[in-house]
């Protein structure tokens, strides 16, 4: 073999070429190190045989008096300088793969063109002895004026080198680029490519994306942040405000409890204050949800505090002076049925009943003869379970308890408890009987919230399946020995 190699270097060193590459693509991408190892002993084994056939790439290449064979070794000394530019490409794109992932495979791509550039330049100058001096000096000429030409698209290459190697953000987070909120789905050469929540696809240059204010919405991993901005009058007291907007960020069930929901002042000028609510969600696809979800809560626990989100000169003009009572009859769409005058005969007969945070409001089982109404304060709902209770929900002002209870007679296997100081109204039963009797559509309207709450506590109250841990084979022994 050996014999074979130094006898016929011309034809062997061809055919180690075409065998380096048809083994490269047979060989599985999936074991990188070994495709590295492999390119290398083969550069190892072609750079033996060049030499010992007494071809050495740095100088122009040996027989010029026998025209095929110094056409021969001219080629496999260039290819000499290709095949080992493309072994350091390899490798430290092996390396880099390893350090920043696919991420880094802008910054491979950079470096191999370099490496490849300065290979071609040299086995012009070793092996074909060309004018590299002056070829250089016309390259770097023609260097500035392309650099000239292509700044901007150079800005935007250089800029995404950057960005790939300190990865600022990835493909699939979330990001806001100078105001542009989008799902990151490409980077590229030039761009990064954000599809937004309009379902648009938004291209932002890599110049601009390296030097303008970024927000990774998607760091740290499933936390995204809510927030929501409400505008009251300067003359009702914050410390009102706060409180009131604090309830109704309890209410909120999506929000997460770590880091904590908070509410503050985030401005104040002589037409009115700005508040803001702020809190977190687990997925970036929660959040137009919470946000309407924040934005009706903070309108129910303003209004049960007396606080509306008009200026003072239209909330004079437009407020009617009601009892509390009365007025809740009012905006629920339960009785929007009755006359005023039902409702006021009814409200007269309604008594308010405050709580404290922690109390117990219906037992589990405990049928209730009136109807409640959550006048202020947020109520949670927990349903007992075999691996321990579950919350439910979470109630505010305006909705109703106890419907189980003056329809059918029956209890709510549900408990509810209070979460935030607050305060209810009570309907007793005997009171509300000639309202049903009289008004069809408020018993349709009870039934059909009383059948929608069943339906949705026997879907929470359905057990997932418990999967069988699995077991190791020290494990199986053990059982064996003890049944044994």
């Amino acid at each position: 073999m050996q014999a074979l190699l130094t006898a016929h270097p011309l034809f062997v060193a061809p055919f180690l070429l075409l065998l380096d590459l048809l083994l490269w693509r047979l060989l599985d991408a999936q074991r990188p190190w070994w495709r590295v190892a492999l390119r290398l002993g083969f550069f190892l084994l072609y750079s033996l045989l060049l030499f010992n056939a007494g071809i050495s790439p740095l100088q122009q290449a040996p027989w010029p008096e026998d025209l095929p064979s110094h056409l021969v070794a001219t080629f496999l000394q260039i290819m000499w300088w290709l095949f080992g530019a493309r072994c350091l490409t390899v490798l430290i794109g092996a390396f880099l793969l390893q350090r920043v992932g696919h991420a880094g495979r802008l910054l491979q791509e950079v470096i191999g063109a370099l490496i490849f550039l300065v290979a071609v330049i040299a086995a012009a100058g070793y092996v074909l002895d060309l004018p590299v001096k002056g070829l250089l000096a016309t390259s770097g000429v023609v260097a500035i004026v392309l650099g000239l030409a292509l700044q901007s698209t150079l800005s935007d290459v250089f800029s995404g080198i950057i960005l790939n190697t300190t990865k600022p953000y990835q493909l699939d987070d979330w990001i806001s680029i100078d105001g542009t909120e989008g799902k990151v789905v490409e980077i590229d050469w030039r761009s990064t490519y954000l599809q937004t929540a309009q379902g648009s696809l938004a291209v932002i240059p890599n110049s601009l994306a390296g030097k303008a204010k970024l927000l990774n919405l998607s760091r740290p991993a499933n936390l995204y942040g809510v927030s929501v901005t409400v505008e009251i009058s300067p003359l009702v007291r914050p410390r009102t405000v706060l409180d009131a907007l604090q309830r109704a960020l309890g209410g909120c069930r999506a929000l997460l409890p770590e880091p904590a929901p908070s509410v503050g002042i985030r401005k104040s000028t002589g037409s009115g204050v700005e508040y803001e609510m702020s809190g977190y969600v687990a997925s970036m696809g929660e959040k137009r949800e919470v946000r309407n979800q924040l934005y009706d809560l903070a309108f129910r626990h303003l209004q049960a505090a007396g606080i509306v989100l008009l200026s003072n000169a239209e909330a004079l003009a437009t407020r009617t002076e009601l009892p509390r009572a009365r007025s809740l009859l009012g905006e629920s769409p339960l009785f929007a049925a009755l006359t005023d005058e039902e409702k006021d005969v009814l409200s007269s007969h309604m008594h308010a009943q405050p709580f404290k945070a922690g109390q117990v409001l219906l037992e589990i089982g405990e049928v209730s003869e009136d109807l409640l109404i959550i006048e202020s304060g947020v109520v949670s709902v927990t349903l007992p379970r075999s691996d321990g209770s579950i919350e439910a929900g979470r109630m505010g002002p305006g909705e109703i308890i106890g419907e189980a209870g003056v329809l059918s007679r029956s209890g709510w296997q549900a408990r509810f408890s209070a979460l935030s100081d607050g305060r209810l109204y009570r309907i007793p039963g005997d009171a509300l009987q000639p309202c049903l009797e009289a008004r069809q559509e408020i018993a349709e309207a009870m039934a059909r919230l009383l059948d929608y709450r069943q339906q949705a506590t026997a879907a929470l109250l359905v057990e997932a399946p418990v999967r069988p841990r699995r077991r190791g084979l020290l494990q199986w022994l053990s059982g064996l020995r003890h049944h044994a």
